[in-house]
């Protein structure tokens, strides 16, 4: 049942937050330009906002959701602190959201992409399970490839620790998670072999 790993993604995340200090919340993350308090924001923000704010946000943007996604994540960053960022991300750990599209899996997608930008980005060790890592890699398609800009031509993708490989051509290998966030077009603080 993907919705106790959604559960599960959300309040392991919540703990790792409420043990950073201020320095760790400024800092950069994988999610180019913003800080772990924008991600935070941008994770929260469906526990926050109703479809039709979102749509009226989308509109605000010229309907350019990486624009409306930025401002609204930089805005709420701005406005709320790191214990309530925090408190939405965890009493929101059975929230029924899922991305439009996406269902239940869209939304652990979204959870451990944004929870690695964070701890990859900061440096930290925190492995996702396996487990949920093969949910959100058994979702990847050429679309979503294709909406992260990573050009994949002439290369497979073969995870070290699970039995899940992508794409054809040269291997690279690589752990899970890293190949995950290499999908994603995240600038890994150690390059993959093979991988542009």
């Amino acid at each position: 049942m993907i919705e106790r790993h959604v559960q599960a993604e959300r309040t392991e995340l919540a703990e790792l937050l409420s043990g950073l200090d201020q320095a760790q919340w400024e800092a950069d993350t994988l999610c180019d330009g913003w800080r772990v308090r924008e991600v935070v924001a941008h994770m929260t923000q469906p526990f926050r906002m109703s479809g039709g704010r979102v749509v009226w946000e989308l509109v605000k943007a010229g309907g350019r959701f990486n624009r409306m996604a930025d401002r609204t994540a930089r805005r709420d960053a701005a406005r709320m602190s790191a214990a309530e960022l925090t408190a939405l991300l965890r009493d929101n750990a059975a929230h029924p959201w899922k991305p439009f599209g996406g269902g239940t899996a869209g939304a652990l997608s979204h959870d451990v992409i944004h929870g690695l930008d964070i701890t990859a980005g900061l440096g930290l060790q925190r492995r996702v399970p396996l487990e949920r890592l093969a949910i959100v890699l058994g979702g990847v398609t050429p679309r979503s490839v294709a909406f992260f800009g990573v050009d994949l031509r002439g290369v497979q993708l073969q995870a070290l620790d699970l039995d899940w490989s992508y794409g054809a051509g040269r291997p690279v290998r690589a752990p899970a998670q890293e190949l995950l966030l290499a999908l994603c077009g995240r600038r890994l603080p150690r390059p993959l072999d093979g991988l542009n």
